[in-house]
Formats: C-alpha cells, sequence, structure tokens
C-alpha cells in the first residue's frame, strides 16, 4: 500500500476555534492511528493574532494576506504532498467581499488533489458567497459534508454533483457510557439535577431562553443546576466584548436563578469536557436559527448517552431522530421545561432514550470517522495517479498506433490515401 501524505489546510491549535480542534482531532484519527499508512503537515489559517504553533505546522497563512495563499500553494506543490485536506468554512478565509474569496488564489495555483470539508452550507447565500462555494467545489475532487442535509443543498443549491459529495458524521471521542453519580460526587453536586449546554458563547446559543426555561424547572425540580459551559466566541469578544454574557447573569437575577445557574467562562479540552458531560442528566441546545447542518457540540453530547433535548434546527433533527433525543420549538422554555420535568418523572424512558443516544454515537465515533477519512484520502490519491499516468499510456498506445500504419503503409507500396 503507498503511504499517502496529507497536507490540512485549516485553523489550528492554539487558536481557540471550533474548526481548529475538529482539525487536530481528525490528524490525530487519520495519520497517527494509520500504521505508518499516512503522514501530515498543517497549513496554518491565522488571524491578526500571532500563534506559536506546534513542529506539524509548516506554513502560516494569515488570512487577509492573499501572497500568503500563494505562497501556500507554491510550498504544497513541492512538498511531497499526496491530497490536501481543506477545513472550509466562512470566517477563517480573507476576501474583500466577506465571502472568504481569497482561498480560490491557493487553489487555483495547487497541482495536488483538494478533499473540501463544508463546515457550514448556506441555503440563502450572498452571490459572492454562492460563486465562492461552487468554485471551491469544482476544484476539489470530493467535497465533504457531516449530515444528509448538507449533501442536498450542495446538490440543490449549489449544482454539486451528487457523485462528488460524501457524508462523513462528525467525529466524536469514545468514551464509555457511565451514570452520572460517580462524576456529581467529585464536585459535591450529588444531590443536584444538572442541566449542561457547552460551546463558544453567541447570541446565536439561545441560553436566554434556558434560563427562562429554568423558572418552571425548578418550581417542580427544586434542586436543579444549569451549567452553561465554555468561553466566549473569539468574534463576539472582538465585536461586543462581554456584552452578551453580563445580560445573561443580570437576567439570572432577575429571574431570582442564583442558587441554580453556573456560568462556566472557560475553554474546555475533550477531557475537561468529558468530567462535565459525565454529571449532566440532560444536555440542551436551544439555539435560536434552523440553519445549523452541523454542531460538535451536539454530537458530543449524543455520543456520551447524554438526554438530549433541542431546538429543531436542521442537524439536530437529523442526529435526534427516531427516539435518539427530543425537539422542543425554538423560543419556547414552557416547552423545554415540560420536556425536562416529564423526562426526570419517567424514568424508564430517560434511560431508554440515554441508551438509544450511546448506541448511535459508536457509529460517529473518531475512530470510525477517521478510518473513513483515510480511505477516502487514498482513493482520491489514486485516482491522481491515475490521472497522471493517462497522458504517458495513451502517447504509448498512438505511438504504437502510428507505427503500426507505417507499416502497413509500406506493405502495401504507399497507395493508402490520406
Amino acid at each position: 500500500m503507498v503511504a499517502e501524505r496529507i497536507a490540512f489546510v485549516s485553523t489550528f491549535p492554539p487558536r481557540q476555534c471550533g474548526i481548529a480542534k475538529f482539525t487536530a482531532d481528525l490528524i490525530r484519527n487519520v495519520t497517527e492511528r494509520s500504521a505508518g499508512e499516512c503522514s501530515s503537515l498543517v497549513v496554518a489559517l491565522s488571524n491578526s493574532k500571532a500563534f506559536s504553533y506546534p513542529p506539524i505546522v509548516r506554513q502560516n497563512i494569515r488570512q487577509d494576506h492573499v501572497d500568503d495563499y500563494l505562497r501556500a500553494a507554491e510550498y504544497l506543490n513541492k512538498a511531497g504532498v499526496d491530497v490536501v485536506s481543506l477545513q472550509h468554512e466562512y470566517g477563517i478565509f480573507g476576501g474583500d467581499t466577506g465571502a472568504g474569496e481569497h482561498i480560490q488564489c491557493m487553489l487555483d495555483r495547487l497541482q495536488i488533489p483538494v478533499v473540501t470539508t463544508f463546515h457550514t452550507v448556506l441555503l440563502s447565500p450572498s452571490v459572492e458567497q454562492y460563486w465562492t462555494t461552487r468554485n471551491i467545489a469544482k476544484r476539489s475532487a470530493r467535497v465533504v459534508v457531516m449530515s444528509r442535509r448538507g449533501a442536498e443543498m450542495l446538490r440543490q443549491v449549489y449544482s454539486v454533483a451528487a457523485n462528488k459529495i460524501v457524508v462523513v458524521p462528525h467525529g466524536i471521542p469514545d468514551l464509555p457510557f457511565s451514570d452520572t453519580l460517580d462524576a456529581k460526587r467529585q464536585y459535591g453536586l450529588e444531590d443536584r439535577t444538572v442541566i449542561l449546554t457547552f460551546g463558544l458563547l453567541g447570541r446565536n446559543k439561545g441560553i436566554e431562553v434556558m434560563l427562562e426555561a429554568m423558572t418552571e424547572i425548578v418550581s417542580q425540580i427544586p434542586d436543579a443546576l444549569y451549567i452553561v459551559l465554555g468561553a466566549t466566541h473569539p468574534n463576539v469578544l472582538k465585536a461586543e466584548g462581554e456584552t452578551y454574557r453580563r445580560a445573561l447573569e443580570q437576567q439570572v437575577k432577575n429571574l431570582g436563578l442564583e442558587e441554580h445557574v453556573v456560568f462556566q467562562n472557560e475553554y474546555v479540552d475533550d477531557r475537561r469536557l468529558h468530567e462535565f458531560l459525565r454529571m449532566a442528566d440532560f444536555y440542551v441546545t436551544p439555539y435560536l436559527s434552523e440553519k445549523q447542518i452541523v454542531s460538535g457540540t451536539l454530537a458530543f453530547a449524543l455520543g456520551t448517552g447524554r438526554a438530549v433535548i433541542s431546538t429543531p434546527y436542521w442537524y439536530a433533527q437529523e442526529l435526534l431522530a427516531d427516539g435518539h433525543g427530543r425537539l422542543v420549538p425554538f423560543n419556547d422554555p414552557a416547552g423545554i421545561a415540560r420536556t425536562i420535568i416529564d423526562l426526570t418523572n419517567s424514568p424508564e424512558e430517560y434511560q431508554r432514550m440515554r441508551r438509544r443516544a450511546y448506541k448511535k454515537g459508536r457509529t460517529m465515533t473518531w475512530p470510525t470517522v477517521g478510518q473513513t477519512y483515510r480511505q477516502l484520502f487514498a482513493t482520491v490519491a489514486a485516482e491522481a495517479r491515475e490521472t497522471s499516468r493517462l497522458p504517458s499510456r495513451v502517447s504509448s498506445a498512438l505511438a504504437t498506433r502510428h507505427s503500426q500504419s507505417e507499416t502497413a503503409e509500406m506493405a502495401s507500396g504507399g497507395n493508402r490515401v490520406a
């Protein structure tokens, strides 16, 4: 088997970004588990902040500097790379229109096949976003999305050929199914019903809706504790500082929920996140917008066998179907409260839902997802090698045909018609 060398173009730790974390996990499970079948390098995308990257990062692209994209393409073309894995998200690539079109400059120069993972697919893109997405897909040997809805939108909105699209679920850690009591004891919370939301904090998360739900939940479950885990999103910090977090804290005071809500303002790694998930009786995503095709936090929570309650954004509809969780309408605090109270009062159904969620999560573990990507990269690399051999084979065939024609013409005395 040919050992593949994969170049990942993405944000990367220590930059605090969901795409950066995803890429680090993907590399670990594609290359480090490959028994020498794959090696990797990273071309990291940076914003205005300077980062101290690990040695795997060989090039750095400042997202607003178009020359950096051109230099990266030149480097990759000479680096012995078999496949480029491009992790695409709006906002991490520079450009004059806000659509991140600078990445096209790199793709135009690359002589290596590209597999692009689209972390967001927009249903109603701007003209610039539409053409940027179309052009990236056109220049990619394959495009990966993490949901069936994302694949459908690529076909219908962006006219991407179905045979170019691959659906690979968002990877999650492979963790054991566990009860909550032991984890709660470590934090002195064994007598509390713990409800958790985690992820980078921003106004689209709908935390204020969940706070409203807590007033009813506490009236029926007096020991309820809602933990909001995660730092404020860096883009939100840049735009408005901690205004949203301060408003949520004030809402808690106004509702008299100081003993029932905790804001844990930290950027957590998988180990720390697992600690919180292990003690969570319920995991809630009260997001405000339907137009979300993937949520790594939702996938992680489901995969650890949490009882998940969510608003019906696209990814939640897909992931929680068939009893793997519960969906409630958008902006419906009463619906969230009623669902949590009902499940608390129905322990058998609560445990069945947890077991169903955990079973579904086994198809999404990082080792499984990494193997799928590894096979995809190998297929794309093999296709590229086959294509590169075609011109020489065609030339050889034409030369043989020409020689046969000359021999036939000589045998017939040179009387063939041109």
